[in-house]
Parts: C-alpha cells; sequence; structure tokens
C-alpha cells in the first residue's frame, strides 16, 4: 500500500490520465507535492505549483500568511519539451487550496512553520470536482560552516480529498527529514549569484490510519531514499508570481523503479 501510494502521488497526473481509481482523484495532493517534472519506466508527469501568500501580520519572531497556492497539472510534457521551450498541450487538473500559514523563529538557528488548507481540485478530463483538507508542520534548522549554509528540514503533514460527484475519499500522511548543503562554491551568472547545492532526503508516506494503528511498524517500513543536486539563486527568476528559487534534479527508486524529479524550489 505505502509504496503503491506513493508512486501514485509521485506521477500523480499519470495516473488522472489513466484514469484508474482510486488514484483518479490524487492530484488533490499536487500542492504538497512540489513542482517537477517526475519520470519514471517511460512515463512522464508535470506538475507546476504556484505558492502564492500574503502577509497577514508580523511580530518580532513571526509571520502570519494567507496561503493561496495554485497547482496545475499537465498529461502530455516530456523532459525533452523543456529545452525546446514548448508549452504542454492543454491543462489536466487544477488545485487552489487557501489557508493559514505561521512561521516563527523558536531560536537562532531553528525556524518552525505551520499550515492549515482548505481546497478545492478540478480534473478537466472528466470534469469530477473533490474537496482538499491539509495540515502540517515543519522545522528549519541552520547548522554547521556559513560557508556551506547547510539546512536541516523535518516536515510532516497530513492531507485527505473527498470527491464531490462520487463521494469517494482518501487521504495520507507524509513525514521527510533531509539535509540540503552547499559545497563552497559559487559563481554570479545572469545577474544573480548561483550556488551549486546537494541534498539527500528521506521520506515516509501512510496510508489512511496506519501511522495510528502501528507507528512503529509504519516507520520501519516504505521509506524511500532521495538524493540530488540544484543550483540555487540569490534572487528569484521569472515574473511573479511564477518565480523559481533553484533548478535541479533528484533520483529515488519507488516500488523497484527510479523516479527523477526535476524541482524549481527547496526539494525538501
Amino acid at each position: 500500500m505505502k509504496t503503491k501510494l506513493f508512486f501514485s502521488l509521485l506521477c500523480l497526473p499519470l495516473a488522472v490520465a489513466a484514469a484508474e481509481p482510486p488514484e483518479v482523484n490524487h492530484y488533490a495532493f499536487a500542492n504538497y507535492l512540489g513542482s517537477g517534472i517526475y519520470s519514471s519506466a517511460g512515463d512522464t508527469a508535470a506538475v507546476a505549483n504556484v505558492p502564492l501568500s500574503f502577509d497577514i501580520e508580523a511580530t518580532n519572531n513571526g509571520m502570519l500568511m494567507l496561503r493561496v497556492p495554485l497547482s496545475v497539472g499537465f498529461f502530455n510534457y516530456r523532459w525533452q519539451d523543456l529545452p525546446d521551450g514548448e508549452f504542454p498541450d492543454a491543462i489536466g487538473t487544477v488545485t487552489l487550496t487557501p489557508g493559514v500559514e505561521y512561521h516563527w523563529q523558536a531560536t537562532e538557528k531553528l525556524a518552525m512553520e505551520a499550515y492549515f488548507d482548505i481546497g478545492f481540485g478540478h480534473n478537466f478530463s472528466d470534469s469530477s470536482n473533490v474537496g482538499i483538507l491539509s495540515a502540517g508542520i515543519s522545522t528549519l534548522y541552520a547548522f554547521g560552516a556559513p560557508e556551506y549554509s547547510p539546512l536541516w528540514v523535518s516536515r510532516f503533514y497530513s492531507a485527505g480529498y473527498r470527491s464531490i460527484q462520487r463521494g469517494a475519499d482518501d487521504s495520507y500522511s507524509a513525514l521527510t527529514t533531509g539535509v540540503d548543503s552547499g559545497v563552497g562554491l559559487g559563481f554570479y551568472a545572469l545577474d544573480r549569484f548561483m550556488e551549486p547545492r546537494l541534498f539527500m532526503a528521506l521520506h515516509w508516506y501512510f496510508g489512511r490510519g496506519e501511522l495510528a494503528d502501528e507507528p512503529v511498524g509504519a516507520l520501519m517500513q516504505g521509506s524511500t531514499v532521495e538524493a540530488g543536486m540544484s543550483l540555487a539563486f540569490d534572487r528569484p527568476m521569472g515574473i511573479e508570481p511564477a518565480t523559481i528559487d533553484r533548478l535541479g534534479v533528484s533520483y529515488s527508486r519507488v516500488a523497484g523503479e527510479g523516479v527523477w524529479r526535476l524541482f524549481f524550489s527547496l526539494p525538501l
């Protein structure tokens, strides 16, 4: 169950395109998986997230924000289309999950984030709609030498959906922990400072009830290691709100198959 769920989440537009229930509605989780192009066993899926947010209130060590993340899934987009500048033929899915998010600086080196979303998703292939609910908490710990600026990130969140037409529902929880670090090098290009960085992360994805029923057993099974490299920019590239903070690629193995991911923001 874990590996099947994880793979369907990674390649969610492919699952929608194949119209194989219950994965047909897993595009509802797109906002929580990150922008990128996912490829496995010759199949490719593209997800573009626009993380819109607006400041509501700021304190000395915290910030309350309104989140309005928009996610779009494409069915027919391939790695080779990227350098050619080709755009997808059609939008396959779209999700909008507004909510509130709070960031606070717990210590000089430890930052924390928490959010709560209630949203909506639409699948253009069958004109179906889903309601979405999600909440999560994260820690970001800066440590080590400044020239490498390593960051240890841990995130836990739960997300669920309910089909408006069919009444079908599903949910999952995810735990991710990993480190993103520079390599002590950098250069200027395109009027920006660019820094090569490496990361490694361990992911756990739990189906409904697994973590509550058997927490130790759930943590001991179904883990996936992801490793990759990226080029981070000191200033975002693009036109607001469609900007990218970095460009990178990662590799992991899920259910015995290799999964490549092209990402455009912090991979953790």
